[in-house]
């Protein structure tokens, strides 16, 4: 099989996204793995797919696959590349599309400046449709990691996430607690777990080890979570600015029934073909 493809960045996270509209595609997770290894095959953090809509109110239907083949519901970062793989492609001449999603419609738009924002609609709080077993739904929960109580901010972003504040983000061991706490069994269908410095009321930076992935050079939906998180804490105030390895995002967040909107950039690499 031949696959025709395009490698994207949304600071620095990467994606290979794929073109199902104009060529047929289904993909093992044998072959996802593969085409995610930066070893054998393109290499990203996740697979972004295109397809034909199936809600009548949609413009596209966007699909993201982890690096270890599985299937996932969101990826703000991912969502950005999405709007400028259509525009680029000439599938759409729209500034604003609606595209649909596992966990619903988002509503992507591409800016005159080049950058991309995401309506990434409203956070969920409730621990029952994070999932996150024995949940209080307050803005702080405390969860037992390694014999250690951490205290973290359980929200989705149309996936779920467990942000906590640290005192600084590059000393903290991400590689250790990250998949202790993606594996808790306090969340059923796995979690991103976000680590999050606050330099000022507008300001943080962030590391975020997805799940699936490890830690990526930025994570949309993390940075959503993470802004979203503080202010509901009351530890920052919106816009917030999210500094990651990778770049900086904008999350604008003004009010708990109100969308998150997510602002930043999204890079065309190259693109080509590989024989699977």
């Amino acid at each position: 099989m031949l696959l025709k493809f395009t490698k994207m960045h949304g600071a620095g996270n990467d994606f290979v996204v794929l073109d199902g509209i104009r060529q047929r595609i289904s993909l093992s997770t044998e072959q996802l793995r593969m085409l995610a290894d930066r070893h054998f095959g393109v290499g990203c953090d996740q697979i972004l797919l295109v397809e034909k809509a199936h809600d009548a109110s949609a413009d596209f239907r966007y699909r993201i696959f982890n690096a270890d083949g599985g299937e996932v519901e969101q990826c703000g970062n991912g969502a950005r590349c999405f709007v400028r793989f259509v525009h680029e492609q000439k599938l759409t001449s729209k500034p604003e599309i609606v595209v649909e999603t596992h966990s619903g419609l988002i509503r992507p738009r591409l800016e005159e400046d080049g950058h991309v924002t995401v309506d990434m609609g409203t956070p969920v709080f409730a621990p029952e449709r994070i999932p996150f077993t024995d949940g209080t739904g307050e803005q702080s929960e405390a969860l037992l990691v390694a014999g250690e109580t951490l205290m973290v901010s359980v929200v989705s972003m149309g996936n779920p996430h467990a942000v906590q504040v640290v005192d600084d983000v590059e000393s903290t061991p991400v590689a250790t607690l990250g998949p202790l706490i993606e594996h808790h069994p306090r969340f059923p269908k796995r979690v991103n777990a976000g680590f999050m410095q606050i330099m000022d009321r507008q300001h943080i930076r962030l590391r975020v080890y997805e799940r699936g992935s490890g830690e990526t050079l930025s994570c949309g939906t993390g940075a959503c979570a993470a802004a979203v998180s503080g202010i509901r804490r009351n530890l920052l105030d919106s816009p917030v600015t999210v500094a990651t390895h990778g770049g900086t995002l904008t999350i604008t967040w003004n009010s708990e029934d109100a969308p998150v909107l997510m602002t930043g950039p999204a890079i065309s690499v190259f693109s080509g073909e590989i024989n699977l």
